[in-house]
This record gives structure tokens, C-alpha cells and sequence, in this order.
């Protein structure tokens, strides 16, 4: 009788979150499935012309924005990811590592984290810029003749490294916060036994850091990559609404500005199941990297 009534208060006391999540989460792919097997789906009548089984899946393979877009995604997540993971981790290392002003730099290191990505990818716009950017002064110094990154008729490729650096550093701070708490949680004692035994620095971060922060390493690179591959906020504060520089407009779109893109057109005929084939593929491919990440730290995670 008190296990059904203990059972009945777990129910009570979670239903707001499983109503949220039903609404926002559970509906959104069940429906997102319905559409992608429908033909010539109208949102705005609630009509469509039969069912159908991989024509929309078909179409958005074939179509050159999606391969674009899965291009620009990918490069963009195995990229920007290991890069990140790796940099916060030498800096979470640093900053564990000094006495004097630890707090002002943890400070400066996760300002990031709680400023607005779109305002941040303005600033990093106008550092990219080729006539008085700041990235351009510094490559200038050495004798480097000014790059044109994100204006006028900027390549793909140069683009592309600005977004990727800009990205890079934006995802910078959760790490840092993540890495430094993993750190701090280490006993003192191995490092007091590596330091009797003499042993280098690298040799420390090696066989004692890494091992002992392998479950915060693979938290943060499973859900970096998640997070990657739903890369969009970053692009439109780089480069607004045109997804590209101008003049090369579309140029670093990702497949979920591709799906909003889809969305804005949601009055014709069958582009709301072309917006579901898109989200229901990336859909797949993060789950099927993600078991490939759970995978791999179930022989690299030391508990």
C-alpha cells in the first residue's frame, strides 16, 4: 500500500516535466515522422496528397543546399570540436596550476558562456574584417598582407576558418568550467607521488590528468558534438541572415538553417516534409556518432 502511494507522488510530482516534455520534445518527432511519409504536405490546409515512403528523404539527398549544408556541418563539428575539447583542456590545466589571480582569469574565460552568441559573432565579424580588423593587424606584423575573411566575395575556405575560430572559442568556456571542477576534485596524493618519483610534466598529464578526467572528457565531447552538429546560432551572428559572406550568400549554411529555411517556406506544398526528412537525417547521424562516443569511453573511461 505505501509502495503504491510512493509510486503514485513520483507520477504526481513529475508530471509537469512530462507534460513539457511531451509538448516540446515527444510531439515535435512523432510529427516530424508523420510528415516526412506524406505527400505535397499544406500546412496551411492540414491536406496532403497520399502517403509516401522514402520520396522525401530522396529529394533532400539530392538536393546540392543539403549537401552543402552537410558538408559545412561536418567540417564544422570534427573540427571545432577536438580543437575545443583539447585547448580547454590545457587551459583548465594552467589555470589550476597558478596561485596568483586564478579567480580574474577563470572570470575572463567564462565570460563567453554568458554572453549572447549573436553579439559575440558581430565582434568576431568586425575582427575578421579585411580593412581594419583586428585578426589582419596582428597577420600584419609579420608581413602577412591582409586576408579578406567574411567581406565582399570572401572564399569558402577563409570563411570557413573565421566561423570554425569563432566557434572554437565561443564553446571555450563550458569546458574550461567543466575541466577545472574535474581538476580541483583530483587528489592531491598522485601528483605527490609523481613529484617523489620524478616524474616530467608531460609524463603527469599523461598518465595521471587524462585517465582521471576521462569521464569529464567524454561527457563534454559527446555533448560537444551534439551541440556541433546543431550548429546555427553561431553562423547568423557571423554572417546574419545571408548564411554566407556577401556576395557568396548560403555559403556556410548547416543543415538546421537549412531546416529553418525549409520552415519559412511552411505555405508550399511539401516543404514542411522536406524541413522533417533534413532534421530526421541529422536526427540519425548524431546518434549514430554519439553510440560511436559511448562506445569508444567505455574502453578509454577510467572510474
Amino acid at each position: 500500500m505505501l509502495e503504491d502511494q510512493s509510486n503514485v507522488k513520483a507520477w504526481f510530482y513529475l508530471l509537469p516535466a512530462l507534460i513539457l516534455l511531451g509538448i516540446f520534445i515527444f510531439y515535435p518527432i512523432v510529427n516530424a515522422v508523420f510528415l516526412v511519409f506524406v505527400d505535397n504536405y499544406n500546412y496551411q490546409t492540414g491536406t496532403y496528397d497520399g502517403f509516401t515512403l522514402l520520396d522525401n528523404f530522396r529529394y533532400v539527398l539530392s538536393d546540392n543546399n543539403f549537401r552543402m549544408a552537410m558538408l559545412n556541418t561536418m567540417l564544422i563539428t570534427f573540427v571545432s570540436v577536438p580543437l575545443s575539447v583539447i585547448i580547454a583542456l590545457l587551459i583548465s590545466v594552467w589555470l589550476n596550476a597558478i596561485k596568483r589571480m586564478q579567480g580574474f582569469f577563470q572570470t575572463v574565460f567564462f565570460l563567453p558562456y554568458v554572453t549572447n552568441a549573436i553579439a559575440i559573432g558581430m565582434a568576431f565579424a568586425f575582427m575578421f574584417n579585411r580593412r581594419y580588423g583586428l585578426i589582419n593587424w596582428f597577420i600584419g606584423l609579420f608581413g602577412i598582407e591582409p586576408v579578406n575573411w567574411v567581406g565582399m566575395g570572401a572564399s569558402w575556405g577563409n570563411a570557413m576558418i573565421a566561423l570554425i575560430i569563432y566557434i572554437t572559442w565561443l564553446t571555450l568556456a563550458f569546458k574550461i568550467l567543466v575541466f577545472l571542477s574535474g581538476l580541483q576534485g583530483i587528489d592531491k596524493q598522485y601528483y605527490e607521488a609523481a613529484r617523489v618519483d620524478s616524474a616530467s610534466k608531460s609524463r603527469v598529464f599523461l598518465k595521471i590528468t587524462v585517465p582521471l578526467l576521462s569521464p569529464m572528457i567524454m561527457y563534454i565531447t559527446v555533448t560537444s558534438f551534439i551541440g556541433a552538429f546543431k550548429t546555427y546560432t553561431e553562423v547568423i551572428g557571423m554572417f546574419g541572415e545571408r548564411l554566407g559572406p556577401p556576395g557568396n550568400d548560403r555559403a556556410m549554411i548547416t543543415v538546421v538553417a537549412l531546416v529553418y529555411r525549409a520552415l519559412d517556406r511552411s505555405g508550399v506544398p511539401g516543404a514542411l516534409s522536406e524541413a522533417a526528412a533534413a532534421s530526421l537525417i541529422l536526427f540519425a547521424i548524431t546518434l549514430v556518432f554519439t553510440f560511436i562516443n559511448m562506445q569508444v569511453s567505455k574502453k578509454r573511461v577510467h572510474y
